[in-house]
Formats: C-alpha cells, sequence, structure tokens
C-alpha cells in the first residue's frame, strides 16, 4: 500500500475555492482502481498538543493499492482539469509520497 500527505496551502482567503473544486473531483477520483482512501482535512479544534496547518492550508489523505495505481490517478484526465481549475488558488502545494516502514 501506497500513503500520501499533501499539504496544499491556498493564496489568502482562498481555501474553499479550492476544496469545492477538490469535493467536485472527489467522486472520480474514488472510482479509481486501487483509491482505498482520498479525503481532505483541515485542523481540528480544541487540541492543544497539535501543530496547526492554518487557515489557508488543508492536508488531502490517500492510501493507494500500489505505486502503479497512484502513477495512474497522477495521470488521469480529472486530475489534469482539477489542477487547472486550482492553479491560479494555490500558493503552495508539497506532495510526500510514503510507504509502511
Amino acid at each position: 500500500m501506497i500513503h500520501v500527505v499533501a499539504i496544499i496551502t491556498a493564496k489568502p482567503g482562498k481555501r474553499e475555492a479550492i476544496l469545492d473544486a477538490f469535493r467536485a473531483n472527489m467522486p472520480a477520483v474514488h472510482a479509481e482502481q486501487g483509491c482505498i482512501e482520498y479525503q481532505p482535512v483541515i485542523d481540528a479544534s480544541g487540541f492543544s498538543f497539535q501543530t496547526e496547518i492554518g487557515p489557508d492550508s488543508f492536508m488531502v489523505i490517500e492510501k493507494w493499492s500500489g505505486p502503479e495505481t497512484l502513477k495512474a490517478h497522477a495521470a488521469a484526465p480529472h486530475m489534469a482539469a482539477y489542477a487547472a481549475k486550482v492553479k491560479d488558488l494555490i500558493a503552495d502545494r508539497r506532495v510526500h509520497v510514503l510507504e509502511t516502514a
């Protein structure tokens, strides 16, 4: 299994616009072969011990059945369309591809 944690930082005030486009794309991603989990997450409140990602950021938590399915996801036409919709709204994007230790 391959795990992905992506940290997306929006330009100020643009996080919800990116999340709207992200949520609209989720059904297509969930239908992809090998997709186990794919969801956006934001800071939870009430935990004094956490390191917050901030009001303009969100993370994407992903699980894929293997490297081939993640590579296919990255090349999918709906991902290119999503990227085109949000490219001018994103300040920074960091993608961490991980495997079980």
